[in-house]
C-alpha cells in the first residue's frame, strides 16, 4: 500500500511516451500534442508523442497493450479503437480487456456536405431526391470502416436511401472530388473540411452531432431531421490494463483540469471539437456502450477493413 501510494505520489520521475496511430498532422496527432504539452506543464515531466501508423491505429495500440503497466506508455486512444473491435477479425489484443481507460478528452463530429450543384439545400430534400434517384448518388469515404465511411452507412440504414459509396484513403483526396461534383455527398470530418465550407465550395447540410455545433451554430444536425441520427467520435488516453489505479486516476485529475481550462478549451474550440470529460469508470463504460452501437452498423452492412 505505501508502495503504491509513494508511487503515484511522485510519478512520472522520467518522460511519458503517447503513441498515436496515425500520421503527423492529423486531428488526433494534434490532440495528443496539445494534451500532451498540458499534462508536460502539470506534471513537470516531458510527454512525448510518437506517430505510429498503421492498420488504422492497430500497430500502436497493441504497442501500448505490450508494454509495461507502469504509466511511461500510454496510447492516444479514438473511435478507431471502438470500430476495429468489429471491424477485425484477426486482433492480437482485445481493446476493452487490455487498454485501461485514462481519461477521454474531446468528441468530434462530421458534417453531411453536398457538391454547391446539387439540387437539395436539406436533409428533408436530399433525403426526397435521393429516393427518387436510387443508386445515382455517389457517397465519397475516407476509407472502409472510417468515420466517414460510417456516419455515411448510419444515414443510409436509417432513412433507406440508396447511395454509391466510393472509398478514399482519407478525407484530403475526396476533397476535390466531391468539389467537382465526381461525388455528390460525404459526411466528413469538419476538422478537414472546414475552409472549404467557409469559402462555399462544398454546402454543408447538417452535423452528425445530436445538437448544433459552436463552430457552425447555423447548420443544424441531422437528428433534427432524421429522428435517432448521432455519429460522433471522441478521443482519450488509454493505458496498458495493469496500470496502477492510483496511476490512473492521477493523469485523468489532470487532463480534467485541462479540459476547463479557458486557453485549452479556446484551442479545441478552433480545432472544431469539444471538450468530453469523464471518469475512467465513465470512460469505459461509455466505450463499451460506441463499440456496441457501431458492430452493429458494421456488421448490419457488411463491412471489413482493408
Amino acid at each position: 500500500m505505501v508502495s503504491r501510494t509513494a508511487r503515484a505520489d511522485t510519478y512520472p520521475t522520467r518522460p511519458v511516451h503517447v503513441l498515436v496511430g496515425y500520421a503527423a498532422g492529423g486531428v488526433n496527432d494534434i490532440i495528443a500534442r496539445l494534451t500532451g504539452e498540458w499534462l508536460s506543464l502539470r506534471l513537470s515531466q516531458p510527454f512525448i508523442i510518437e506517430d505510429r501508423p498503421g492498420a488504422g491505429s492497430n500497430v500502436a495500440t497493441e504497442a501500448v497493450v505490450r508494454s509495461s503497466p507502469d504509466g511511461y506508455t500510454l496510447l492516444q486512444a479514438s473511435s478507431s479503437n471502438g470500430f476495429n473491435a468489429s471491424l477485425y477479425d484477426n486482433l492480437k489484443f482485445d481493446f476493452i480487456r487490455d487498454i485501461a481507460p485514462v481519461a477521454s478528452t474531446v468528441r468530434t463530429f462530421n458534417v453531411m456536405l453536398v457538391t454547391p450543384s446539387f439540387p437539395a439545400r436539406s436533409v428533408p430534400e436530399f433525403i426526397a431526391y435521393a429516393k427518387a434517384n436510387p443508386g445515382k448518388i455517389n457517397m465519397g469515404s475516407a476509407g472502409p470502416g472510417s468515420s466517414p465511411h460510417l456516419a455515411g452507412e448510419l444515414f443510409k440504414a436509417m432513412t433507406g436511401v440508396d447511395l454509391v459509396t466510393v472509398h478514399f484513403r482519407g478525407d484530403g483526396p475526396a476533397i476535390p472530388e466531391l468539389i467537382a461534383g465526381r461525388i455528390q455527398v460525404m459526411f466528413g470530418s469538419v476538422v478537414t473540411w472546414i475552409e472549404q465550407i467557409k469559402s462555399g465550395q462544398v454546402r454543408a447540410l447538417a452535423v452528425t452531432s445530436t445538437t448544433r455545433a459552436a463552430i457552425m451554430p447555423d447548420v443544424p444536425s441531422v437528428g433534427d431531421f432524421v429522428p435517432g441520427y448521432e455519429a460522433t467520435g471522441w478521443q482519450g488516453i488509454g493505458a496498458p490494463s495493469q496500470t496502477p489505479t492510483e496511476i490512473i486516476e492521477k493523469l485523468n485529475k489532470e487532463i480534467n483540469a485541462g479540459l476547463v481550462d479557458p486557453s485549452l478549451k479556446t484551442r479545441f474550440a478552433e480545432l472544431g471539437v469539444e471538450p468530453f470529460a469523464n471518469s475512467p469508470i465513465e470512460f469505459r463504460a461509455f466505450i463499451v456502450d460506441y463499440i456496441a452501437k457501431w458492430a452493429k452498423v458494421i456488421r448490419s452492412a457488411n463491412i471489413k477493413a482493408e
